[in-house]
């Protein structure tokens, strides 16, 4: 799930461009459905990869499966190759970072952060979906789109609705027009199809799966429609398969209104540093205050109301960047400084040639996937009451997804997530993820008979293992290592309760996790948003 659209500027920023090299041979029809010929690997442009010996090249499969003779697409793919001796490799791992959009190439490096070389024993398999990133084509329909000093999102007058459904509709036009034959084949489906061809091109019986956020549901549907292909599956931040896509995004605004109120309870903790409020009720009523104020007169001309609510989401996604945000908002409220909060909004919405990329693949999976109210009366009676009582995000979430009311593409119907089949695999989940909420795995756990759910007791932070928390990280390992789980329990509930990240001490210096060529966890986690 994808509201906030920091994850790639964030991490173009640590890892720069990821192009991948190499070229494709020719694919073929097969007799299991359609056959890809191999990739040919060769280096990697990005600096990251690169330094890590990591090979890069493209795949290429059917524009539309049902016509696998027909136009043909590319994907980038990267593969760091296992480190241990052949006995002990253990096969391919597909990682994504979800989105829909999220950019996949570089994560191929998410092996390293896995404890006790228990990462060592796989190839980790990075990969942008189709439509993203360095694949081929890849769909861009207005790199301005997110400009700034937006009109207001909460659509108090006729003129305000007006004006955020005319900017949807013609973003959706402007996607028709660049899109073309590519919007019809955007669907989970059409990359879950992707990945099986990417296990045939890495000669994979069976593959190993490290999905976040959105990636979690690629790996529902993926292991529902080839459960006999599955090995081992960590899915990180679960979407709830019953939801997809319009509740999914009401349930987040509740969520996010929670979560930040338990933001606005440490910006006023550490007042002695912020001075924004000693109490929570003060600093929501500041944030309010000055979200008002700058739809009157924006900051530098250009950093508003509504841009100001963009900068505070991300604190609703993860504890990473409480710190940033709660900075820039004091040298604003203070000193009258906008440059902080400029940064952090160019940092989640960047503006320009092709950086819409993300956000337009979001739209097209998510539009395509089911149909979406065709109605914008039920849309407006929806919001509005979800806006009296979560009023944060409700709104700026609505016209985020508002293009999916005039979508120039059919929608589908969704696959019925079944896991019954399925071998067991590893769910996780902190208790106050707002992007992904809490119950969407304890659904998939009921949904998957042989799963095991490990959560975050109390946390707010989205799809965050592997990020020093030894509890979560060190199950990661074992189920990794030896295909151990901890004991499933009886009832609705989680399996093993572990601490969750905590929440950062703005006078401790932040420390760094394993990572070579300065990628950080926290730089991959800022990428894995899900909306």
């Amino acid at each position: 799930m994808r509201r906030h659209l920091a994850a790639g500027a964030v991490l173009g920023m640590v890892l720069g461009a990821a192009v991948a090299t190499g070229a494709q041979a020719d694919p073929v029809r097969g007799e299991d459905g359609y056959a890809p010929g191999p990739i040919s690997w060769g280096t990697c442009d990005n600096p990251a990869l690169n330094s890590r010996g990591a090979q890069c090249g493209l795949l290429t499969v059917p524009l539309d499966y049902d016509d696998p003779s027909g136009p043909t697409i590319k994907l980038a793919v990267s593969r760091i190759q296992h480190k241990v001796p052949a006995a002990q490799y253990q096969g391919v791992m597909l990682v994504n970072p979800g989105g829909p959009g999220g950019s996949g190439l570089v994560l191929s490096v998410l092996g390293e952060f896995v404890p006790g070389h228990a990462g060592d024993a796989y190839d980790w398999i990075g990969f942008d979906p189709r439509g993203v990133g360095s694949s081929r084509p890849a769909l861009s329909c207005d790199g301005n789109y997110f400009s700034y000093d937006r009109p207001d999102y909460v659509p108090t007058s006729r003129k305000l609705e007006k004006f955020w459904l005319a900017k949807a509709a013609k973003y959706a036009r402007d996607c028709a027009a660049a899109g073309g034959p590519l919007l019809q084949h955007l669907r989970t489906t059409d990359t879950v199809q992707d990945m099986d061809s990417l296990r045939k091109a890495l000669g994979a019986d069976k593959i190993n799966f490290y999905g976040f956020s959105y990636g979690t549901y690629l790996g529902q549907v993926y292991s529902t429609l080839y459960p006999s292909r599955v090995r081992r599956m960590v899915l990180d931040g679960n979407v709830d398969p019953r939801r997809v896509w319009y509740a999914a995004n009401l349930d987040q605004d509740i969520a996010f209104d929670r979560n930040m109120g338990i933001y606005f309870t440490w910006v006023a903790k550490y007042d002695d540093i912020y001075h924004l409020g000693k109490t929570a009720r003060a600093v929501q009523k500041l944030f309010y205050a000055e979200r008002a104020k700058l739809l009157r007169n924006p900051a530098g001309g250009i950093i508003g109301g509504d841009e100001l609510t963009d900068v505070f989401l991300s604190a609703g996604y993860y504890v990473f960047g409480w710190e940033a945000v709660a900075q820039a908002f004091s040298a604003w409220v203070n000193d009258h400084d906008f440059s902080g909060l400029k940064t952090l909004y160019d940092q989640g919405q960047p503006q320009g040639p092709g950086a819409d990329n993300g956000y337009a693949i979001y739209l097209a999976v998510q539009c395509t996937d089911v149909q979406w109210p065709k109605k914008f009366s039920t849309w407006r009676k929806d919001n509005d009451r979800v806006y009296k009582r979560a009023p944060f995000e409700t709104w700026a979430n609505a016209w985020f997804n508002a293009p999916c009311l005039t979508w120039p593409a059919p929608a589908g119907t969704p696959v019925h997530v079944n896991g019954t089949k399925v071998p067991p695999i590893l769910l996780i989940s902190e208790t106050n993820d707002a992007a992904t909420p809490y119950p969407g795995s304890l659904e998939v756990r009921r949904r998957y008979p042989r799963a095991v759910l490990v959560e975050g007791v109390g946390g707010t932070t989205h799809a965050g293992s592997l990020s020093g928390i030894a509890c979560v990280d060190d199950t990661v390992a074992a189920y990794l290592a030896t295909g151990a789980l901890p004991a499933r329990v009886a009832g609705n509930r989680s399996d093993r309760q572990c601490p969750p990240l905590p929440q950062p001490t703005p006078s401790a210096r932040a420390g760094k996790s394993p990572g070579a060529a300065g990628v950080l966890r926290a730089d991959l986690q800022r990428f894995v948003l899900a909306s």
